[in-house]
């Protein structure tokens, strides 16, 4: 459907509005960041900015047209709309209003790492969270496509936005790159502890399961008891069944007193919001 055509469909269809910016689901985390508390007044057509194209390709999204918002995301992201670009790679990422395909979400993930876009910037997030996609991508492959598992480059992709962005997701698979020696780094329980320890204090569930497990087996076992115990809680559903096993074989191990410690001290930790 051409840009001109749905333009006469969306003026039947409600825009969105500033309750439903507001209510942004977590697919949509960076919106928050980059629309403002209006949205767009009537439908753009092609004379329009690519803004304006972007502001509608998300009304129409959260109104349910998925064909119009991706047509109205793909015309702003050619002409430069960086968030539009995002919003194209997680519909092909998640099978979104378009068939899933993982080698056209990393197209449009390295378009967007390609961006000139410093720290600080408003648009840091897309840069960030594409460089932990495309790191994800370039650890496994994508069978079928040109793109072959590269643990080198994507250490490399994880370390930019672990280092520059302070993305705690980045920090988190840097650290286990550590644990393990993988990603030519070599193997080290103190730099994977920095780079866990810095993810742990943004909230990261896994990080601070994976942190409680270290401090576990270095003897501390009350305190990594807890910290296991206190991310099992706040942790994300794809999360829980490794963090589950992890944390009821640390609790096998240990004795009585030192799990009604391990449970007050989690309790305490999650009262306070650390997890730590």
């Amino acid at each position: 459907m051409r840009i001109s055509e749905f333009v006469r469909l969306a003026a039947v269809s409600a825009i969105v509005t500033v309750s439903s910016l507001a209510a942004v689901d977590d697919a949509f985390a960076f919106d928050d960041k980059v629309f403002d508390d209006k949205g767009p007044d009537k439908a753009p057509d092609k004379s329009s900015n690519p803004w304006a194209v972007f502001r509608f390709g998300f009304s129409a999204y959260k109104n349910g047209h998925k064909d119009q918002a991706v047509e109205a995301y793909r015309y702003a992201a050619e002409n430069g709309q960086i968030g539009a670009t995002w919003k194209l790679a997680r519909m092909y990422a998640e099978g979104d209003g378009v068939q899933r395909n993982d080698y056209e979400a990393f197209k449009f993930y390295n378009e967007i790492v390609q961006q000139d876009v410093e720290p600080g910037s408003p648009e840091e997030s897309y840069i960030s969270d594409a460089l932990v996609a495309l790191g994800a991508y370039l650890k496994a492959g994508i069978p079928g496509t040109p793109v072959e598992a590269n643990p080198i480059a994507a250490q490399e992709y994880y370390m930019r936005a672990a280092a520059n962005y302070r993305n705690p997701n980045a920090q988190f698979e840097i650290g286990k790159m550590f644990l393990k020696g993988e990603g030519g780094v070599k193997a080290s329980i103190r730099q994977a502890g920095r780079w866990l320890q810095l993810a742990a204090e943004k909230g990261h569930a896994g990080a601070q399961a994976t942190l409680g497990n270290l401090l576990f087996q270095s003897g501390k076992v009350v305190r990594g008891l807890a910290m296991m115990t206190a991310a099992l809680e706040h942790a994300p559903p794809g999360d829980q069944p490794w963090i589950r096993g992890m944390q009821e074989e640390a609790f096998s191990l240990a004795d009585e007193a030192d799990r009604r410690g391990a449970i007050a001290l989690a309790q305490d930790m999650l009262k306070d919001g650390t997890g730590q």
